[in-house]
């Protein structure tokens, strides 16, 4: 039997939770897009490996095509992601209902993102884009599956 808290009582459990393979399906919604290339749906497949690094955590994203991503979460709230094409700072914070929000900054763009989990095994992501004079430019919406086996081929 699984003896993980649940929901996640703060940031170190939260991280704990988001370790493991899942399969993700994923939406976006490009407001400046054109007509008939606003929207876009597909599935994809992530390892999360979640590691302590002094008084920081880490964690790894790696998907399934080899693409990589690290998340530094300081105890300050300061939010550093790398990636092989960037490296961002933002900030993060724990919510009173077991979520986590990430907001970065893009240029002049706010990218905030919210995590959550509705059962260990089931966790939803949104994130919105808004221009400095609050316009919303891009959202994007995922719902992660924990896998407990390997994807068939």
């Amino acid at each position: 039997m699984d003896e993980t808290a649940f929901p996640p009582a703060d940031l170190e459990a939260f991280l704990q939770l988001c370790a493991g393979r899942w399969m993700s399906l994923r939406s976006r919604f490009d407001l400046e897009g054109a007509e008939d290339q606003w929207h876009a749906s597909d599935r994809g497949e992530v390892t999360v490996k979640a590691a302590r690094q002094d008084s920081a955590w880490t964690l790894t994203v790696e998907a399934a095509d080899g693409a990589s991503s690290e998340l530094l979460f300081a105890a300050n709230g300061e939010l550093m992601l790398r990636s092989q094409a960037s490296q961002r700072q933002g900030a993060w914070q724990f919510r009173p209902d077991a979520s986590v929000e990430l907001e970065v900054m893009e240029g002049d763009t706010r990218v905030l993102e919210r995590i959550w989990f509705i059962k260990p095994n089931l966790r939803l992501r949104s994130t919105t884009a808004t221009a400095a004079e609050g316009t919303p430019v891009q959202a994007r919406f995922c719902s992660e599956i924990r896998r407990v086996s390997p994807p068939q081929p």
